[in-house]
This record gives structure tokens, C-alpha cells and sequence, in this order.
């Protein structure tokens, strides 16, 4: 049996029907019960096999998911995975971070074990639809999030509808260009705006976590402090391009570096008031994610109860 951590959101009434909602990371598989109204009943988080390879992680999960469920009581699964899926919800095209991850039928391969409807989405787009449910986005109905984490993700709403593009892809908003001759990329851009605020960009940055350089920014530490408003200076220009092209009445920002948003948002709005037009951002609100570590697994289940809700 894989090692665990299970949490009881609440005690489970086993009356009212179920999804799960799991959320694919490179370091931890997150998975939770969901009623239809949000409530989790249970979750669980279990380390990501490594390699993680289609085939180890697909082992993982589906023995995760008779933890979680060891009666078979829930209707459907919803997954984020850490890369763009098909538009029908089916197939993993890609997963950057993660080896061998590409068009993997991921949905099919749980439908076939478990015999439980499945649908797969990008993990940032799941984040996203959790905000837009039940967080920081549920009172606007165009806004985009970004994801800072190990990588760098985003989502798109335009019209109170999240925006996927026509094969399903689009939001990639950590893999816009900030630095043409940055560092290489592993999406083949170099100088994306990942390479510059992600956890992994900050950890080649400076040697340091960012957890630990919130803690010395709280201190007072001048060096911290320093690369915190470094941060938000590249975060404001990467944003300034988005803000161009989409207007959007709120940005959302998420992820573990997301934490320490006291310490490089006044950079960050600084440079995009410096850059952008006030006609472009006008009335723009900038935001914290408010559903936490959370966020993916509550969005892969809500995608579940919109496609299976009423099978």
C-alpha cells in the first residue's frame, strides 16, 4: 500500500452522490470526495511516483482512488493534469514536467479500471474553474489566473466560460515570452515567463525556496525583499502583454508562490500601471487565489458534476 495522508473535510453522508476531484502535481497526487454544492466529505494526498511515468502515476492513482472510495460509492472522476488535454476531456497531450507524457488516454485507462465516467483537464484551467466557483473569480466574469508553482500555468474566462481555444490548449500563459535569449525552456521557448517566476526559476535564482525567502522578507532581510520586487517587476511585464490582449476585469494569482504576494505585488501593479494604458486597465483587480492547495482537485470535480452530474 502507497503511503498517505488522508484528511476528513466532515463527517460522510454516504446519501447524497459524490465525485471525485484529483489533482496531478509532480511531487504529490492530491484526490477528494466532492458533493455537488463543493462540500468535501474526504480527501487525500499521496506522493507522485518518480519517474512519473503515464504508466507509474496511472498505478498510483488508481490505487489512491480505492482508498478514497473503497465502497464505490462515487459517480464519476474529474482530473487536472499539469499540461493541456484534448478538447473532448480524454487524452493527456502533454505534461512538460513529467516524462513520457504525451497523448496518453488517461480518461480511458480510468474508465476501464475503475468504470467510472472520467474527465481529464489541464491542472491550472482546474484551478481556475474552482476559483470561478466558489473563489476569487466567482464575481467576474472575464478574468485569468495564473498558477505559480513548480511551473508556471494559466486560465482564460471570457464570458463567465473558461476559454480553451479549439483543441483545447489554449492558456498556456507561463510560456509567453519575457526574455527572448532567457534561459531555455522545456516547452522549446526560451525565456518564457516561467523561467523567471516559477518555483524552479526561483530556486536557480537564488538557491532558496520561496517559502523561506517569504520568512526572511518578513524579517527585513534586504536581499529577500530585493528579489521580491525583482519578482514582481518580470510578473508586471509578463502580465502587461496579457492585459493587452485580454482587458480582463481581474487577475487571479495562485500556486505556492502565490504566498508571498504581500512582498512583490506593489512591484508588480507598479510596472503594469507604468506599461499599460488606462483604457486596457481600467478598473483591473489583482488578487490572491483564495482556495489554496486546494483549488485543483475542487475544479476537477466540479468539470465531473458539469459533464456526469445528471447521467
Amino acid at each position: 500500500m502507497i503511503s498517505a495522508v488522508v484528511v476528513w473535510c466532515e463527517e460522510l453522508n454516504v446519501g447524497n452522490s459524490q465525485v471525485i476531484g484529483i489533482d496531478l502535481g509532480g511531487t504529490a497526487i492530491k484526490l477528494g470526495r466532492f458533493r455537488e454544492d463543493g462540500t468535501c466529505s474526504q480527501s487525500l494526498t499521496v506522493a507522485t511516483p518518480q519517474p512519473a511515468t503515464p504508466e507509474a502515476v496511472f498505478l498510483v492513482m488508481v490505487d489512491a482512488i480505492a482508498q478514497i472510495d473503497p465502497d464505490n460509492e462515487t459517480i464519476a472522476i474529474g482530473v487536472g493534469t499539469p499540461g493541456p488535454a484534448d478538447a473532448q476531456g480524454r487524452i493527456a497531450q502533454i505534461a512538460i514536467n513529467l516524462p513520457q507524457w504525451e497523448n496518453v488516454p488517461l480518461a480511458d485507462w480510468l474508465e476501464a479500471k475503475t468504470n467510472k465516467p472520467t474527465v481529464i483537464e489541464n491542472d491550472a484551467n482546474c484551478a481556475g474553474i474552482a476559483e470561478a466557483w466558489l473563489g476569487a473569480g466567482r464575481h467576474y466574469q472575464n478574468f485569468i489566473m495564473l498558477t505559480l508553482g513548480t511551473g508556471v500555468g494559466g486560465a482564460i474566462f471570457l464570458g463567465g466560460k473558461l476559454f480553451v481555444g479549439h483543441r483545447g490548449a489554449a492558456g498556456e500563459l507561463g510560456l509567453i515570452t519575457l526574455q527572448p535569449d532567457g534561459p531555455m525552456c522545456k516547452s522549446g521557448n526560451p525565456g518564457s515567463l516561467e523561467q523567471y517566476t516559477s518555483i524552479k526559476a526561483i530556486r536557480r535564482l537564488t538557491g532558496k525556496e520561496p517559502a523561506e525567502l517569504g520568512m526572511l522578507a518578513q524579517a527585513g532581510d534586504i536581499e529577500a525583499l530585493q528579489f521580491w520586487q525583482e519578482y514582481g517587476q518580470n510578473l508586471g511585464i509578463g502580465l502587461t502583454s496579457l492585459i493587452y490582449v485580454l482587458t480582463p476585469q481581474a487577475i487571479v494569482l495562485g500556486g505556492g508562490v502565490s504566498a508571498s504576494h504581500e512582498f512583490f505585488l506593489p512591484t508588480l501593479k507598479a510596472e503594469i500601471e507604468k506599461r499599460v494604458m488606462s483604457t486596457s486597465r481600467a478598473g483591473l483587480q489583482i488578487l490572491p487565489a483564495e482556495l489554496g492547495n486546494s483549488a485543483g482537485m475542487v475544479g476537477a470535480a466540479r468539470l465531473a458534476w458539469e459533464k456526469f452530474g445528471n447521467w
